[in-house]
C-alpha cells in the first residue's frame, strides 16, 4: 500500500515515518521518499492502524 505524506521532507523525517509504521508491525517493508512525499509499505497490517500511527506520529497521511 502507499501513502503520500506531505510533511515528510528529510531523511529523519523518513526514518520517523519508518519507525510509526514499524511500531504496527515490525516485519512491515518500508520504502520512504521523502522527494515525493510517498512511502510504500508492504504489511498485512490494516491500512487503518498504519495510518492512525501516523497520525499519532506528527506524519497524517493526505
Amino acid at each position: 500500500m502507499q501513502f503520500h505524506i506531505e510533511s515528510m521532507t528529510c531523511g529523519g523525517c523518513a526514518r520517523g515515518v519508518t519507525k510509526a509504521i514499524q511500531s504496527v508491525d515490525p516485519a512491515a517493508e518500508v520504502q520512504a521518499d521523502p522527494a515525493t512525499h510517498t512511502v510504500d509499505v508492504t504489511t498485512t497490517a490494516p491500512r487503518e492502524r498504519l495510518a492512525a500511527a501516523l497520525t499519532d506520529a506528527g506524519f497524517a497521511p493526505a
